[in-house]
C-alpha cells in the first residue's frame, strides 16, 4: 500500500523556517520524481518544487525567490522542503507529490501538512 505522508508543518513567524518533511512507502522511490505543491486559502493548488527522480534536478515557482529548497535522500525513501524567510503569503496546506519517470506516468498524493505563517 502507498504512502506519502508529510510533517514539519506547524504555526511560524514572518521571517522563520520551516523544513517539511515527506516519507514515501509502498512503490519504488528512485524511480519517481517528487514534488512540493502548495494550496492556500480560496486558492487552486500549485507546484512548489520539483525534483527528478535521482536528485540531479530541480525547479521551483518564480514566485519563491529563491527562499525555498527541495532535496531528497533515496536511501530514506524521503523528501523534504527546506523553507526559509516566510511571508504569510506561503501559508497553505503543502501537499508531496511522487510522479513516475516514464509511463503509466503513476502519481501518488500525501494528506497535506498545514503551514502558517504569522504573527
Amino acid at each position: 500500500q502507498v504512502h506519502l505522508v508529510e510533517s514539519g508543518g506547524g504555526l511560524v513567524q514572518p521571517g522563520g523556517s520551516l523544513r517539511l518533511s515527506c516519507a514515501a512507502s509502498g512503490f519504488t522511490f528512485r524511480n519517481y520524481a517528487m514534488s512540493w505543491y502548495r494550496q492556500g486559502p480560496g486558492k487552486e493548488r500549485e507546484l512548489v518544487a520539483r525534483i527528478t527522480s535521482g536528485g540531479g534536478s530541480t525547479n521551483y515557482a518564480d514566485s519563491l525567490e529563491g527562499r525555498f529548497t527541495i532535496a531528497r535522500d533515496n536511501a530514506k525513501n524521503a523528501v523534504y522542503l527546506q523553507m526559509n524567510s516566510l511571508k504569510p503569503e506561503d501559508t497553505a496546506v503543502y501537499y508531496c507529490n511522487a510522479r513516475r519517470d516514464y509511463f503509466p506516468w503513476t502519481t501518488y498524493w500525501g494528506q497535506g501538512t498545514q503551514v502558517t505563517v504569522s504573527s
